[in-house]
């Protein structure tokens, strides 16, 4: 009877050790001994400028005294263009070429990787001034990243691909927008897979952590990669809250009562 007991007790303290602690289903707390990919003694991140990659698509609008000068630079039936549409955008866009390229009518290639909206902006607007028009045209130049996709996956409600079209989003509107974090993930290490001319690179956040606000990689980029790990409990297949560890230990000690009834029997 002593190991019979002896059994229930370890069986009870291994289920109980298995529930998810209520600290690691909390965001932004203040932590003392954090660690994760955060800017020490810095009360205020400013976002660095995004720089065009290869397959980025690219809105470009030009306007002038006379719009129809400039009309052929513009997509057909720009008054119609539906801003919530991505494939729209996808289609009336430039796409940037594995050349860093862009083509527009007239002008040609155009090279913008590495180049900001308002660089791309300025470079457009200065050859176009050189090549077409003159100063008196009054030439007007917009340059716009055609939404920001991203991808979400492992546990988060609806993994998958997103566009939103703002030009700055930080991580948690980013999760909001995939279904959130259920209490399976891991909220302590949150990948972020971001391109680089050089390659790809992996980011860790600590979404449990305030100090995650400070951290370089808060914002995210086009075509990052979102990766949220589940915990080590969903592996295991033990209860997540107390309720269900305790109801886990209801069953699985009447399962041994009952054999040990029945043992007895024989």
């Amino acid at each position: 009877m002593k190991r019979i007991k002896l059994l229930i007790l370890l069986l009870s303290c291994v289920i109980v050790s298995s529930c998810i602690p209520h600290k690691d289903t909390i965001y932004l707390q203040n932590k003392a001994d954090s660690t994760n990919d955060s800017i020490p003694n810095n009360l205020t991140e400013i976002q660095k400028p995004y720089r065009v990659q290869v397959n980025d698509i690219l809105n470009v609008r030009v306007k002038a005294l006379d719009q129809e000068t400039v009309s052929i630079l513009n997509p057909t039936g720009e008054g119609n263009l539906n801003a919530s549409s991505a494939e729209r955008a996808f289609f009336d866009g430039f796409t940037v070429d594995v050349h860093g390229n862009i083509r527009i009518p007239t002008l040609g290639y155009v090279n913008v990787l590495g180049f900001t909206t308002e660089e791309i902006e300025k470079k457009i607007e200065t050859q176009l001034l050189e090549e077409q028009f003159k100063e008196t045209a009054n030439i007007f130049v917009s340059v716009k990243l055609a939404g920001l996709r991203y991808t979400a996956n492992g546990e988060v409600g609806s993994p998958g691909s997103q566009v939103l079209f703002t030009e700055r989003v930080n991580i948690f509107e980013a999760i909001a927008n995939v279904g959130e974090i259920p209490v399976t993930g891991n909220k302590k290490d949150v990948l972020i897979i971001r391109q680089y001319p050089q390659g790809q690179k992996i980011h860790h956040l600590d979404l449990t952590d305030i100090r995650v606000m400070q951290s370089p990689y808060y914002y995210i980029q086009p075509n990052d990669i979102i990766y949220v790990k589940p915990l080590v409990q969903k592996s295991i297949g033990t209860g997540t809250t107390a309720i269900s560890s305790i109801a886990t230990i209801a069953s699985i000690m009447s399962l041994i009562t009952t054999g040990i009834l029945l043992y007895s029997r024989l």
